[in-house]
């Protein structure tokens, strides 16, 4: 059954937890602990998709940072697998982000394809060698990679990022100027391969991850109060992340019975999503409530926490993900093929 296993020296998830908890903030050492485990990590669908998501959780509850790199990392090697290819050596990033004002063109030419125009939310792409970048060929979308040390990538100094959550994690604009790309898929697969629903889902273990470490908190000060309502607390919370965990296992279960392709893997994402991120804003609000401002004003590790999960968890795009769940439910009662 999935969340049965117990950890052990040879699991991946020991030696990235350690790691996590020494890392800190250090980005250069988060970064290693990605490029050391990434790879480690069983790809989902696997059969062992739990075990996947258990590394992340456990990282996340330590160290936020630390768990938001080795997710973008790994999630670009699962991407690659999944397309039955094998990555370059070194850290990898995937940036399939769209704004209103600017555009990345992928043009094929002589010499094979080329990028041009500029993407935006490049996560880490200073720090980074490759990246699977999404692009406008016509009027689809496609999938390349990149080597981000060519002369013709150009990533813009994050001048702009000011957020106190993630601080060492920026993401900023790259521009392409006929920068060399391989392709990755074909047109489309990017966005209707069943592992974009999956990936979506392991960036929810992280929110989850984060706020069982929140949670481990409230618990300790709570042992220390006589106080019904810390209590309160603490059971409103533990309910809020059992029913998290307990979508997260379900999902893993599907996915690896081959039961979330296609839409059915579409409404899982959406519905476990929408639970964990559920959870994740409960649990703040229980620990903002009951141990009040001075942990924030005066425990780094704890303020930390608060304000990498609050940044981390709008990725999910709340109620616009509500909505997209009911109108797929609502099709599939019409009628469409789930």
């Amino acid at each position: 059954m999935p969340g049965s296993e117990a950890p052990d020296a040879a699991h991946p998830g020991a030696g990235a937890a350690a790691a996590a908890l020494s890392a800190g903030e250090d980005i250069g050492a988060c970064l290693r602990l990605a490029q050391t485990y990434g790879g480690q990590l069983p790809v989902p669908g696997s059969g062992r998709t739990w075990r996947r998501w258990q590394v992340l959780v456990d990282v996340a509850a330590l160290n936020l940072t630390a768990a938001r790199v080795l997710e973008a990392h790994t999630d670009a090697l699962a991407i690659l697998a999944e397309a039955g290819e094998v990555p370059a050596p070194g850290l990898w990033g995937v940036f399939a982000a769209e704004a209103a004002d600017v555009q990345l063109v992928g043009r094929s030419g002589r010499d094979g394809w080329a990028l041009d125009g500029t993407k935006p939310w490049c996560s880490l792409a200073a720090h980074l060698d490759h990246a699977l970048v999404s692009a406008r060929v016509g009027s689809a979308r496609r999938l390349f990679a990149v080597d981000l040390a060519h002369p013709s990538v150009q990533v813009e100094p994050p001048s702009g990022w000011v957020a106190r959550g993630l601080r060492h994690v920026p993401s900023g604009p790259v521009h392409f100027t006929g920068a060399p790309a391989r392709p990755v898929g074909g047109p489309g697969w990017y966005l209707s391969r069943p592992g974009f629903a999956w990936g979506g889902i392991g960036v929810a273990a992280c929110w989850y991850g984060g706020a069982r470490g929140l949670a481990e908190r409230l618990r300790s000060v709570a042992a220390t109060r006589a106080d019904p309502l810390s209590a309160l607390s603490v059971g409103r919370v533990e309910v809020a992340l059992h029913a998290a965990r307990t979508s997260l296992l379900d999902a893993a279960a599907e996915i690896d019975a081959g039961h979330a392709r296609g839409r059915a893997g579409e409404l899982l994402a959406l519905r476990v999503r929408s639970v964990v991120a559920g959870a994740v804003e409960l649990t703040l609000s229980q620990v903002g409530h009951t141990l009040g401002p001075a942990p924030l004003a005066f425990d780094e590790d704890h303020a930390r926490r608060v304000a990498d999960l609050e940044i981390y968890v709008r990725q999910h795009h709340a109620d616009r993900d509500l909505a997209a769940l009911g109108h797929l439910l609502l099709d599939t009662a019409a009628g469409s093929t789930p």
